[in-house]
């Protein structure tokens, strides 16, 4: 149950301060529109959140990578496989177009690469200091 919390609540933490970042300064909503846009994404997080950290655990103990780069293309490799579909069923759920989907996920297919490392690094962190470790 804690590592459900530690992975939902980093989850929810992370990714809600780097989309109303992105959609305050880089898209220029209104701040209204931001908080409408968060609220209803946290559902979708607290649905992924452990998830997520499981897909997560699986490849690392899978591979078992020791190099710092390993660990960064393995995380990349992690989140891109599990975020990307999880972002495609949600836009198409939210009726875009199959072509607005693909547009979508291609253009954030960049953003899940720079975030993944610091994201699954921060996962970890939250880890240790909530004292728990993958199951």
């Amino acid at each position: 149950m804690r590592l459900f919390l530690v992975d939902t609540l980093t989850a929810v933490l992370f990714f809600t301060t780097v989309a109303a970042l992105s959609e305050l300064l880089i898209a220029g909503m209104e701040p209204s529109a931001v908080l409408f846009t968060r609220l209803v994404m946290i559902p979708v997080m607290v649905a992924t959140g452990r998830p997520y950290g499981w897909w997560r655990d699986m490849l690392f103990r899978r591979f078992a990578p020791r190099r710092a780069r390993a660990r960064t293309a393995l995380d990349i490799t992690a989140f891109i496989s599990f975020q990307a579909p999880v972002y495609a069923l949600t836009l198409l759920a939210a009726g875009a177009t199959l072509a607005q989907t693909t547009a979508a996920v291609g253009s954030a297919l960049v953003l899940m690469v720079l975030l993944s490392r610091p994201y699954g690094l921060l996962l970890d962190w939250s880890r240790r200091m909530a004292g728990v470790t993958p199951a």
